[in-house]
């Protein structure tokens, strides 16, 4: 590891992410440790762990908790990146070999995760101390995993916006295409967010795994699909997120576009459909083709309905992932109660309803 990188790094993302979130971390600690009685805050705590780790239930949600914390630090330090402050990184950290900047940006990571990284070896320690270690071995495996996938993901990035003058094979391969409204957003994902992509499917493969394993002994249980495709919906946060990005930024003008909202609704459902072939098609091949289709419907109502509460809230990626949070966790227990069906249309409706009209609408 070379220590200047990793030490310029801290200094400008981790020491950064903590001035802007310090606040909402305080919070978060003062919820989990002051709102406990002082005699009983280590059993309480205690309890918590042990359910954590010997409940399949609770070890997904953490799982999925921990998922959106690592997607905001993402956010943040990919925007740091893309910042005029930080252009010197594209030429001064490249310098170094490929091995000594992920190893630096791995400890950049593990710096803005030491919350989740704290509460998760303390984990560690219980579920060995009661004789849990395939739970202590999963935790760890899943930590060690979303560290280094963020470490490579922001080596990736910086290393490929040296050479993003270049135009990408797809780019150059579809340049006499002709480009539907609708698929703009799917060039733009396979020009410019190929890493973003995959480490979205990459997460989806595990997930799809990890929600089997955890639940083989019910794994033909249609609830337990539909959780694996709820945290598959929030896997995809990030693609969702720059797919409102890439609207207000490059397809401004669609806003003088004579299309109706129901033509912009079903474009958006297309779209989505698209970025979730790989998913569709372990539905259609594990599951019944009605239960896949309901399961598929599902998934995307669930992200039309992410989508379109940015419109309210604007680039807020803060309040996004608060309501992406809210929403697992209702969804969650909907889903448990075995109301599956009903939850299809009303994410639909929602998602059409918070969808604001175009201004220049015509039928």
């Amino acid at each position: 590891m070379n220590k200047p990188l990793t030490n310029v790094l801290l200094k400008i993302f981790a020491n950064g992410f903590y001035k802007v979130h310090g606040g909402i971390l305080f919070f978060l600690f003062l919820v989990l440790f002051g709102l406990v009685e002082p005699a009983q805050l280590l059993n309480y705590h205690m309890a918590l762990m042990l359910a954590f780790i010997t409940s399949p239930l609770m070890m997904s949600i953490v799982f999925g908790v921990w998922l959106l914390y690592t997607f905001k630090c993402w956010h943040y330090i990919a925007g740091q990146i893309l910042g005029p402050h930080q252009q010197f990184l594209f030429y001064s950290s490249t310098s170094y070999t490929r091995q000594k900047q992920f190893s630096s940006w791995f400890v950049v990571q593990v710096a803005v995760s030491l919350p989740v990284l704290v509460y998760g070896s303390l984990s560690i320690v219980v579920a060995v101390y009661h004789y849990y270690v395939l739970s202590a071995m999963c935790i760890l495996a899943y930590l060690i995993g979303i560290i280094a996938l963020s470490a490579w993901f922001y080596k990736y990035l910086v290393n490929h916006l040296i050479d993003g003058s270049k135009q990408s094979a797809v780019m150059r391969f579809t340049k006499k295409w002709k480009k539907p409204y609708f698929s703009l957003y799917l060039y733009h994902v396979f020009n410019k967010l190929k890493v973003t992509y995959l480490i979205t499917k990459l997460l989806s493969y595990a997930i799809i795994n990890g929600v089997f394993i955890m639940f083989a002994d019910v794994s033909h249980d249609t609830r337990v699909a539909a959780i694996a495709v709820l945290a598959i919906t929030v896997a995809h946060a990030i693609v969702i997120f720059e797919e409102r990005r890439f609207e207000e930024t490059y397809l401004i003008f669609s806003k003088t576009l004579p299309y109706s909202k129901l033509k912009l609704f079903l474009s958006f459902l297309g779209v989505y459909a698209l970025l979730l072939i790989p998913e569709a098609a372990w539905l259609f091949t594990r599951f019944s083709p009605v239960t896949a289709v309901y399961l598929l419907a599902f998934g995307l109502g669930v992200i039309l309905f992410f989508h379109c509460l940015l419109y309210p809230f604007g680039l807020d990626m803060e309040k996004y992932m608060g309501w992406i949070m809210g929403t697992f966790v209702i969804a969650f227990w909907i889903i448990m109660c075995g109301y599956l069906l009903a939850l299809i249309p009303l994410f639909l409706i929602l998602a059409y309803i918070i969808k604001p009209p175009n201004p220049l609408e015509s039928d």
